[in-house]
């Protein structure tokens, strides 16, 4: 199954990485946003994932489908076998936009929301055709990241989860659908988990912004990156595997080693704080900086992974394998290996 066309609702950062990810797969995309800097904002997003699959994917790369910016969300949907809202999370801004996009997509149109905690469930309930909508929450940056979330709501048909997962993966990504409907779905819980420990950790003055993020990036952050937690942890537990890691720190869960069942007040003390030390961490660089930055750090990472395996690939280092295996097989017989959609080189 694949995107004939799609249409992105909503260009700020994780809607831009949307239509980055989808024109860089050759995929035409209309985009709705009433920000008068959406184009430029948008644009700046696409110019760094450009530079991303130019080294990720050469000369395997399709023709990069064309970005139309439309006037009206009407306009936008037209003729969308997919449609993406990615809007702000307030749920009275989802109710609108997505009541405007059912009454003018096509009837057998998939539309996903970015959304990264509402239950599909609360948004359903502006629509008409609600059997249509699931949850589809990507990763910053969406056109490196395959992870996406797929939820279903109460009204969501199971058809329609299994075209969304069909289209999503056509396009590189890992769908993974959470079996059940919850706030802020699986990743963000265990994210919100490890910021807010930090938080605390940080106002404690237990350690800097910098120090926090060394102990991940050189430590169990690199575990995570290719076995995730339950395939690290089973490691641990040596020869008898995950048993007799259970058994061996299953006590520690009635130890006070956390503070996760407290928040640190949200305050402009606590605000401070934090980004004075995240200015004297990173101010050296600029966000576009950063942001090249982790691509090729990304990019990097998952070429590394798909070596791994006898050559078979590794976590997502085998899915990045098998997406440029097929980028290969359906690339352009007159594409040369210097077209890059004028990307950098």
């Amino acid at each position: 199954m694949t995107i004939t066309r799609a249409a992105c609702i909503g260009g700020g950062v994780i809607g831009a990485g949307w239509v980055a990810r989808l024109a860089l797969n050759g995929i035409d995309v209309a985009v709705f946003d009433p920000d008068p800097q959406a184009e430029r904002k948008v644009g700046a997003v696409l110019a760094g994932a450009r530079r991303a699959y130019q080294r990720m994917a050469g000369q395997y790369l399709p023709k990069e489908g064309g970005i139309r910016y439309a006037a009206s969300i009407a306009d936008a949907v037209d003729g969308a076998t997919l449609i993406q809202e990615s809007v702000s999370e307030r749920l009275e801004l989802k109710h609108a936009v997505l009541a405007e996009i059912d009454a003018h997509a096509a009837a057998d149109a998939i539309v996903g929301s970015s959304t990264s905690g509402i239950k599909p469930s609360d948004m359903q309930t502006a629509m008409r055709r609600p059997e249509r909508l699931v949850v589809a929450h990507p990763f910053n940056p969406v056109y490196l990241l395959p992870l996406v979330e797929i939820v279903g709501g109460e009204k969501t048909a199971g058809e329609h989860v299994e075209r969304a997962r069909a289209l999503y993966a056509s396009i590189g990504m890992k769908p993974v659908v959470v079996r059940k409907e919850i706030e802020a779905f699986v990743a963000d819980r265990l994210l919100e988990a490890i910021w807010r420990e930090s938080l605390w950790l940080i106002k404690d003055g237990i350690c800097t912004t910098e120090e926090l993020d060394d102990i991940v990036r050189y430590g169990f952050g690199l575990r995570y990156a290719q076995m995730g937690v339950f395939e690290t942890y089973r490691i641990a537990g040596g020869e008898a595997g995950m048993r007799h890691f259970m058994a061996q720190f299953g006590p520690c869960l009635t130890w006070p080693w956390t503070r996760l069942m407290d928040v640190p007040e949200f305050n402009d003390e606590l605000v401070d704080l934090i980004a004075d030390q995240s200015d004297a961490q990173s101010g050296q660089w600029s966000i576009r900086d950063l942001e090249r930055i982790r691509d090729d750090n990304l990019v990097a990472v998952m070429e590394a992974l798909s070596r791994q395996n006898k050559g078979k690939g590794w976590g997502a280092g085998a899915l990045h394998k098998d997406y440029l295996a097929r980028l290969a097989e359906t690339a352009r017989p007159d594409k040369d290996a210097g077209d890059g959609n004028g990307s950098e080189t």
